[in-house]
């Protein structure tokens, strides 16, 4: 059965940015196969067209009567041509469930963006992106997400079947464990950007656990768009050599923040934009349910990537996304500016913020740890791996094939890591050295408040080494870069690896 919707059908609700369209009811509807008794079906059909400028989400409410097993929702849309620069139509969908559709509410029951035509959503069980749970009576929300509308609008068609039955019961969820077996204080490898078939990625949480290992991760971090499905999608792919950690791509209109770390089943909500004021609140719900709050591929090119809220609540910022790219370069040279803002203002400590490097894979030929992050930490644990990330006591390199230690050491036997400070006076010198394995033949440079202030080439073979002397009144930090050879004259040339700063100064 199809129920036309016009414009009529629209009412603003709270948020300038959502709207809320006519009421489903299956009232009166007519059984698609059996009767409204166990395993009777019925459905409903909804059309309307989203107009240019139509608001970021829009809810389509279903009033889900008692005795409801499942719902199932299936949507499509018209894609016209446009002109060459303009966008498409593309059309997210998600689904709230009896509770509301309150930001940051207990309501949320899955999301799948663009990546499905097709939910479902029972006690037992769920569509990859979707959360399985009671099918209560009440009013249901799809939650549209017109991510791009065409000049000519968006029409699009929802129907919605629900299915009648025994309410069926849910099972526990499994979740990974919070440490593996490690080494001890060790530097750790670990991939904290990474989507399965639970957003929308193709592959599954077992092929990514043995890309990982084969990679030769000793962690990585579960982190779907909007969802946190795929929480409960990893039982029997843990053990003593991967941790797995738990988290969440935080997809706004104005940026993506990876929620890392955060508790097992933790929601963080993404319908919001920089405008209206209110990611503070949730940067501050990642904090509580222990995860960190890392802006994603900052200058990121596609729709919505661009991170627009400011790194005032980061924990350490994503600077290489998957291939290095002119992107990735803008992100390096804006987190180095932020470090020397940092110095600039006699911050020491926590006054800056680490980098970090994931993959971002989806899908193949997308390499799992390709960049990767390589941390000190205290024990292969979620809490060590975390500290040692927000200590900024980590390095990034393009595989597991490449390896660096770097420090400074001042005269007096005082000896600072990555991540610390080396408290010498201004004119006491400093002897920095970096050890460089695996990036044969590759460039090696020494980056400081005043921008790069020595390079050497690393042996064709073999490990490489190279020291510098300096002051901390040269040079408040020191960092190192490791650069293939530039494929553009005059440009840089890609990076291998890259370390955060030691500090010089007391």
């Amino acid at each position: 059965m199809s129920q036309p919707l016009g414009r009529r059908g629209l009412l603003v609700t709270g948020a300038a940015t959502a709207l809320t369209l006519s009421t489903v009811s299956f009232a009166q509807a007519s059984p698609a196969s059996g009767s409204p008794g166990a395993g009777g079906r019925r459905t409903r059909t909804v059309r309307g067209t989203l107009p240019p400028g139509a608001p970021d989400f829009v809810h389509l409410p279903v009033e889900v009567p008692r005795g409801v097993n499942e719902i199932h929702v299936a949507y499509s849309y018209e894609r016209p041509a446009v002109p060459a620069g303009t966008p498409g139509n593309a059309l997210d969908i998600g689904l709230f469930d009896e509770r509301g559709t309150e930001l940051g509410g207990r309501g949320f029951r899955g999301w799948s963006g663009g990546a499905r035509t097709e939910f479902f959503v029972r006690a037992d069980a769920a569509t990859p992106g979707y959360i399985p749970g009671p099918v209560r009576a009440g009013t249901w929300h799809i939650a549209l997400g017109p991510y791009t509308v065409a000049p000519q609008g968006l029409p699009y068609e929802v129907t919605i079947t629900l299915t009648y039955g025994a309410p069926g019961t849910t099972p526990a969820p499994v979740h990974p464990p919070q440490r593996a077996k490690g080494r001890g204080r060790a530097w750790y490898r670990g991939d904290c950007h990474i989507h399965s078939v639970h957003s929308d990625g193709r592959r599954t949480p077992a092929e990514i656990a043995a890309l990982a290992r084969a990679a030769g991760l000793d962690f990585i971090n579960s982190s779907e768009h909007n969802t946190y499905s795929g929480h409960r999608a990893w039982e029997g792919l843990w053990g003593d050599d991967l941790l797995i950690l738990t988290g969440e791509e935080v997809t706004t209109r104005n940026g993506h923040v990876l929620a890392l770390g955060t508790d097992p089943g933790t929601f963080i909500d993404w319908r919001y934009r920089a405008r209206d004021n209110r990611f503070g609140r949730f940067a501050r719900e990642i904090s509580r349910a222990g995860g960190l709050v890392v802006p994603a591929h900052p200058h990121g090119t596609c729709i919505g990537c661009n991170w627009k809220f400011g790194f005032a609540e980061a924990d350490a910022v994503e600077v290489w996304n998957g291939a290095y790219t002119p992107d990735d370069e803008i992100s390096l040279a804006e987190w180095d500016n932020s470090l020397v803002a940092s110095v600039r203002s006699g911050g020491t400590g926590r006054t800056w913020t680490p980098a970090m490097g994931n993959s971002d894979a989806h899908r193949d030929p997308d390499p799992i740890g390709t960049p990767q992050t390589v941390v000190l930490a205290d024990d292969l644990t979620r809490e060590a791996i975390l500290a040692g990330i927000r200590a900024g006591h980590s390095y990034v390199a393009e595989s597991a094939a490449v390896s660096l230690t770097f420090g400074a050491a001042g005269g007096r036997g005082l000896h600072a890591g990555i991540g610390d400070r080396l408290r010498v006076a201004p004119d006491e010198p400093v002897t920095v050295r970096l050890e460089v394995t695996g990036a044969p033949g590759r460039t090696a440079y020494l980056v400081t408040d005043q921008g790069p202030l020595y390079s050497s080439v690393l042996p064709e073979s073999g490990p490489g080494t190279v020291e510098w002397r300096t002051t901390a009144s040269y040079a408040a930090y020191v960092r190192a870069e490791v650069r293939h050879a530039p494929k553009v004259a005059g440009l840089p040339g890609a990076l291998a690896a890259f370390t955060n700063p030691v500090f010089l100064g007391a």
